[in-house]
């Protein structure tokens, strides 16, 4: 099919397994924090005191954990193009599912972020990894659609979230949200068992197989000589303009369904219960409605990048995506409006990211693709992470949603830079 071998095929499943479950152990923190922060703090959960808390929290843990993720990128990415992409690929697997899973196990804020942290090591080293893996891998003409399809691994994997999260804390056990949070976390384990599958059945790329002495001896540095220097920089970017829209509205989706559920549920009179389980409900809506936007966004790369570039669509993907941000948050919309709405910010701020599996690595040679695309895109994280933080805490006096409506100028000054990003348009993968 496509062209594509069983083979590559084989190897794309992989990589899409191991980013899916990254997606989703990143983001079962942000389901859970409304129910887990407030158990940790001793605080009555749906209380204002709980609602601030898990508002300032959730802004610093996120923004803790792109830290955490960027440093396992660049950690992980250099030591991919030294050490082979299969083995850091195994490796940064196991490594978020037993931080994601030991999380139900914490007793205390401080052991719930040192989990996350080694958590976000291997979430971060995974990116690299698999994203070069597959590049490598496939043939010239399918790089794009592969690319794209890789990143489908990430809404799927964020939905997959979703659904865990509900069934547990919605379905399964509605009735105890003190301890719901904990089963939700004991699911990272699942990324374990993908991680033991993958390494039966594929092995190391030949293209970095004929340079991994050349590659043993990159560096950073070199991602800054002459020739490389403006691609590393606006490949940075890009990194820093997407990723700091995607985390300002994703990590608070949980949280803005959450409070708009309980504000409809005190207005209609409704039981602790009856709340609770309206709140569980309109998570899994918002989460569900960005999600799928995201996926449709992420093939819509595909057509965009081959007919009129990297360059032009990254302006329309950035000019869009501020344009919704400032309309889905500003405008004065109902609840429900608000949350279908959702769907535009998972087109645009999700589905840009559909380009970055194959943009970032098309910027690279091969012996410095993994250490260069990790570099940008988890730099990107280091600036992003100001994001979370900042909506998180102004998000306590002045509301999520008004703190978000401002995040939409962040794409909007990536759209004017558009001129000035590298355009890899029909060009060979470097070696």
């Amino acid at each position: 099919m496509w062209g594509i071998t069983r083979y590559q095929w084989t190897v794309l499943l992989a990589a899409w397994l191991g980013w899916g479950f990254d997606a989703m152990d990143a983001l079962l923190f942000n389901f859970v924090a409304p129910n887990c922060i407030p158990t940790l703090m001793h605080l009555p959960i749906g209380s204002p005191a709980a609602r601030s808390a898990a508002l300032y929290w959730t802004g610093l843990f996120t923004s803790l954990l792109l830290l955490g993720w960027a440093a396992g990128g660049l950690l992980f990415g250099f030591l991919c193009d030294r050490f082979g992409r299969l083995r850091m690929l195994m490796l940064t697997m196991l490594m978020y599912a037993a931080g994601t899973a030991a999380c139900a196990a914490a007793t205390s804020l401080w052991m719930l972020l040192i989990f996350r942290i080694v958590a976000s090591l291997g979430i971060g080293g995974e990116w690299a990894a698999g994203a070069s893996m597959v590049a490598e891998v496939m043939p010239e003409k399918r790089r794009i659609e592969a690319g794209a399809l890789l990143y489908t691994a990430a809404p799927l994997g964020i939905f997959l979230a979703t659904f865990i999260n509900y069934e547990i804390a919605g379905v399964w056990f509605a009735d105890d949200p003190t301890h719901s949070w904990r089963y939700v976390f004991a699911f990272g384990l699942l990324p374990a068992l993908a991680a033991i599958v993958v390494r039966f059945f594929v092995h190391e790329p030949e293209r970095w197989s004929r340079v991994k002495d050349v590659a043993a001896a990159a560096s950073v540095r070199q991602l800054f000589a002459p020739a490389m220097w403006r691609r590393t920089v606006w490949g940075t970017f890009v990194a820093i303009i997407a990723l700091f829209g995607w985390w300002c509205c994703n990590a608070f989706i949980p949280i803005v369904a959450s409070g708009m559920a309980r504000e409809v549920a005190a207005a209609r009179g409704y039981s602790e219960f009856a709340t609770q389980r309206l709140a569980e409900h309109w998570i899994f809506w918002g989460g569900s409605t960005f999600n799928l936007g995201g996926l449709i966004g992420t093939l819509l790369t595909v057509p965009l990048a081959k007919r009129i570039g990297r360059r032009p669509m990254f302006a329309i993907y950035f000019a869009a995506s501020g344009a919704v941000i400032l309309g889905v948050f500003g405008w004065p919309l109902s609840p429900e409006l608000r949350l279908d709405s959702l769907f535009l910010i998972g087109i645009t701020v999700f589905g840009v990211f559909g380009a970055f599996t194959y943009y970032l690595p098309e910027l690279f040679p091969t012996r410095l693709r993994a250490t260069g695309s990790g570099f940008s895109y988890n730099i990107g994280r280091v600036a992003a992470s100001v994001g979370p933080f900042i909506v998180g805490a102004a998000a306590v006096s002045g509301g999520a949603v008004r703190a978000i409506f401002y995040v939409g100028f962040i794409p909007l000054a990536g759209a004017l830079f558009a001129p000035f990003y590298i355009e890899t348009r029909n060009q060979v993968l470097p070696d």
